[in-house]
């Protein structure tokens, strides 16, 4: 839907890389923003691959404070008149007191917010906006302008900007200029979320169901190993009971680098996974000796891709299109590795449940049984599908195939007809207030850091570890830094190949500004730093990245030396492990430091 738009608004959004194709998702972007001359504005800190070269605007921005630059645009477009009002009073609730849920208090609504009408009784003006962003305040008037007059206007945010303390409403807040100009539901426009992609109808194994029924968020695992009976479902987001019961003991790693590597704070994480105290046995199954594996009591080695047969069901940031792919085996197995499906085949043997887990099948025959499956739901579709039997399709390699009637225009049956298509939402529309996040914020159990806070309605939140906004820790770690994707690896997976990291180095981007005075020149070695952990890493100066933040990319592999410096430059040894108010997820890219030239 972007080839339909006037006008192409995104935040910290850069799909030449995260999402680099020679046929897929990018290369489909850029044509279709060619197509008619769609008018691209990025805004980022940094000046990525996909600006690069191309009729694009940058609005160079501080990091985690995309919300406050959209509370400011609000405020140009509700004080100018040019609120889609219309849109707002059929397809939402919460916008203004009139539509406020009768459990709201006077004055909650998202418009009381925006001018100053609320609690804080502060309007959200450009200028103030200014002050937080960086971003001249002629600059945000002009773009709410901008995006008022352009019809269609598609606007999209990448994973960046949720990947922060504030991250759960810098989400919301950029998805409320959708809503604002009522740009949702009509061909090139989108919800303000990330560009979606044609999600396939490819079969996977079957998962069962675990008879257990309680969970906790991920990213808590380290604090279950050393205090679950402290983790409750107001206080860590526990589902399925009050409280956990019992710390973790054992862990099983399969095909993955999360333990450590893909993981906040990973110099914390270590001297909890060395403790035999707490977690007493580690079993990693991988094919690369990764920093998680070298954690292991038991290494299972697993084979590689190219020495089993298997198959890939494509339909994640390909684009419009989606893709089977037949992977043969291209080679036999060398050594001792065995696949993965035989490992957990003999696990359940053990536990006398092997008949359960493989319900009678080879892993090749598991293979023709999910194309099979998915040849079945292809029959079903409302245009029907046409693909090749199996055996075809294992001689040819792959097939490629289109969701027929899927349009990529979002919410277009809400927009249509929002009573005969409800949302999924309490109300069955969307709700800028919410009345269960009001519950939330009344009745969890929030850490006392700035910024920990949860609000019913979208709204722009400074936290700890940003500069700007208080923090005396900025006195000694006076930039910020985050990892970005890198175009040389996906997460951690290839950053071990040599070629690659000669095409791709690590190196930290720092702008001219903060380099000068430290005696930094590029390919410098240089010391990146706080009180979590220290890396090694050169240096890149270079104008692309605003002043006063550092980046790097995520995902090099952790190695740290006999004082603990890591000299894989491994991002997470600077981040935390404390998660964010509402997800309790990876606030990754909150971080001061300070760099210096060794």
């Amino acid at each position: 839907q972007v080839k339909n738009a006037k006008l192409y608004v995104t935040f910290g959004n850069n799909p030449a890389v995260t999402r680099a194709s020679g046929g897929g998702q990018s290369w489909e972007f850029f044509s279709a923003a060619r197509r008619n001359g769609t008018r691209m504005v990025f805004i980022d800190p940094i000046y990525s691959d996909t600006m690069a070269g191309r009729n694009a605007e940058w609005i160079p921005i501080r990091p985690s404070t995309d919300a406050a630059l959209c509370e400011a645009i609000a405020y140009v477009l509700i004080t100018e008149n040019l609120v889609d009002k219309a849109f707002i009073d059929r397809y939402t609730i919460g916008y203004d007191e009139d539509s406020l849920p009768a459990s709201a208090k006077p004055g909650s609504s998202y418009r009381s917010h925006i001018l100053g009408l609320g609690p804080d009784k502060t309007p959200k003006t450009p200028e103030r906006a200014a002050g937080i962003t960086n971003v001249p305040a002629e600059r945000i008037v002009r773009l709410a302008r901008d995006m008022a007059a352009a019809k269609p206007c598609f606007i999209s945010q990448g994973w960046a900007p949720q990947r922060r303390m504030n991250g759960e409403t810098q989400s919301t807040a950029i998805a409320m200029m959708a809503l604002l100009t009522g740009q949702v539901g009509l061909p090139g426009t989108n919800s303000g979320a990330r560009e979606g992609d044609s999600y396939g109808i490819d079969t996977g194994l079957p998962t069962g169901k675990n008879p257990i029924g309680k969970s906790f968020p991920i990213f808590l695992w380290p604090r279950a190993v050393k205090d679950a009976k402290g983790m409750t479902a107001l206080n860590a987001g526990v589902r399925g009971c009050d409280r956990l019961e019992h710390n973790i003991k054992f862990i099983w790693n399969t095909q993955g680098n999360t333990l450590v590597n893909q993981h906040g704070g990973v110099n914390q994480i270590r001297e909890i996974l060395e403790d035999e105290k707490l977690v007493e046995t580690i079993v990693v199954v991988d094919n690369q000796m990764t920093p998680s594996a070298r954690f292991a009591d038991y290494v299972l080695p697993d084979t590689m891709n190219q020495e089993i047969d298997d198959m890939q069901g494509d339909a994640y940031a390909v684009g419009d299109y989606n893709y089977i792919v037949a992977c043969p085996k291209a080679a036999d197995i060398l050594w001792e590795q065995k696949p993965n499906y035989w490992i957990m085949t003999e696990m359940a043997k053990r536990f006398g449940l092997e008949e359960k887990f493989t319900e009678g099948r080879t892993q090749k025959e598991w293979i023709r049984w999910g194309y099979e499956q998915t040849l079945a739901k292809a029959a079903k579709q409302p245009d029907p599908i046409k693909l090749p039997g199996f055996d075809e399709f294992w001689a040819k390699g792959f097939v490629k195939y289109h969701m027929g009637r899927d349009s990529g225009i979002v919410l277009k049956a809400f927009r249509e007809d929002p009573e005969k298509h409800p949302l999924k939402t309490p109300s069955g529309r969307i709700e800028i207030y919410s009345e269960r996040l009001a519950k939330i914020a009344e009745t969890w159990e929030l850490p006392k850091t700035k910024g920990q806070e949860i609000h019913p309605i979208p709204r722009f939140i400074a936290t700890a570890e940003m500069l700007g906004q208080g923090d005396p820790l900025e006195q000694k770690y006076p930039l910020e830094v985050y990892g970005y994707h890198g175009a040389g690896r996906t997460h951690s997976t290839y950053h071990n190949v040599p070629w690659l990291r000669a095409l791709h180095p690590d190196e930290l981007m720092i702008n001219p500004i903060d380099a000068e005075p430290r005696g930094i020149k590029t390919g410098d070695k240089v010391r990146v730093f706080n009180d979590r952990g220290s890396l090694i890493i050169p240096a890149f100066v270079t104008a692309r990245v605003i002043p006063h933040l550092v980046a790097m990319p995520q995902g090099a592999w952790y190695r740290p030396d006999e004082k603990g410096v890591d000299q894989g430059a491994c991002f997470n040894v600077l981040t935390t492990l404390e998660a964010t108010p509402l997800a309790k997820g990876n606030p990754s890219h909150t971080n001061l430091v300070q760099v210096e030239k060794i």
